[in-house]
């Protein structure tokens, strides 16, 4: 039998937060009316705000340091880019979460962990959510013409990827794949805005941080994953199930690599490196750690790769600078 939708929350109670939501400043501090839409953007849950930008960061520190070993670094606009991708990545990563629930909010309805999101617990209507999406969209499009016209179309690119995302489920067993790919867009994007070009390193960093990002959001998706086959839908954690820990050695051990490379293509100094270290080291405790059957580890995990990314940041960002 099919579990029913719930009923959606009586206009006057307190909206209730979704079940891996923190109670954080949305629920202690935004306006009532607000808090809905905050929730669809996920801003009670940046975690996904900082995994969309950390790429953007690694490109913007790796192709300052190109820039730097040719004598050119241009410290100005690698800074200024930093604080336009962090404005991008809420924005879009709320329009990417809004768009997501748009797609999702019958599926959504039947998995414990999403029934009492905006959409299918009625705190905010199909048409209010389209409104909402068209304004996130339009303040990404803000920070997309402050940037060069070739980054513009870099950036423009990535719009199919966004698009299908969200069905990805409905049709391959590893939907995670396709987040890497759109995840990971930042991961060239610096090297676009900065230099204006596409060197290799943009795309082996590109293809290590999708590989992490399989990784993570596989770790991530354990937590629904008896929901999941309930429903129907597909996820790498139902494919990999109990042999979880093995691809996960695989996807972050060439995702190290492959960042590896971008830094040696880079001509990368050694506190780059050390970065590296320090993110792999972390890569291989989350491995050590995982227990698929718990929830909340699986959760903490996950967020821990918020660390990880800027522990490698730190490092680029200091190499670069250090030249």
């Amino acid at each position: 039998m099919t579990p029913a939708a719930p009923a959606p929350a009586a206009p006057h109670s307190p909206a209730p937060a979704p079940a891996d939501s923190d109670r954080n400043w949305v629920d202690r501090r935004a306006p009532a009316a607000l808090r809905p839409f905050l929730r669809l953007a996920r801003a009670d849950r940046p975690i996904g705000s900082w995994l969309l930008l950390i790429p953007c960061w690694w490109s913007v520190a790796l192709a300052l340091r190109m820039q730097g070993a040719a004598g050119t670094p241009d410290y100005v606009h690698a800074a200024v880019l930093l604080v336009l991708f962090a404005i991008g990545a809420v924005a879009m990563r709320g329009a990417g979460c809004t768009w997501n629930d748009i797609l999702d909010r019958d599926i959504d309805g039947l998995v414990e962990r999403t029934r009492s999101r905006p959409l299918p617990s009625g705190q905010v209507t199909l048409k209010g959510a389209v409104a909402f999406l068209a304004l996130q969209g339009l303040a990404g499009l803000v920070v997309l013409l402050c940037l060069p016209g070739f980054a513009i179309g870099v950036a423009l690119s990535s719009l199919g990827l966004v698009a299908v995302y969200p069905l990805m489920k409905r049709v391959i067993w590893i939907p995670q794949l396709v987040l890497g790919l759109t995840f990971s867009w930042g991961a060239l994007m610096g090297f676009a805005a900065l230099d204006e070009a596409l060197p290799a390193a943009a795309f082996l960093l590109y293809a290590g941080s999708a590989l992490w990002v399989v990784g993570y959001d596989t770790i991530y998706a354990h937590q629904d994953r008896e929901d999941d086959a309930v429903v129907g839908v597909k996820s790498s954690a139902l494919l990999f199930a109990g042999d979880t820990r093995k691809w996960l050695v695989g996807l972050y051990g060439a995702a190290v690599v492959l960042i590896g490379l971008a830094l040696a293509m880079a001509a990368a100094g050694p506190v780059a490196w050390a970065g590296l270290g320090v993110f792999a080291v972390h890569l291989a405790t989350q491995v050590r750690r995982l227990d698929i059957d718990d929830r909340d580890l699986c959760l903490r995990l996950f967020r821990s790769n918020r660390d990880a990314g800027l522990m490698l940041f730190a490092g680029l960002l200091a190499d670069a600078l250090l030249v």
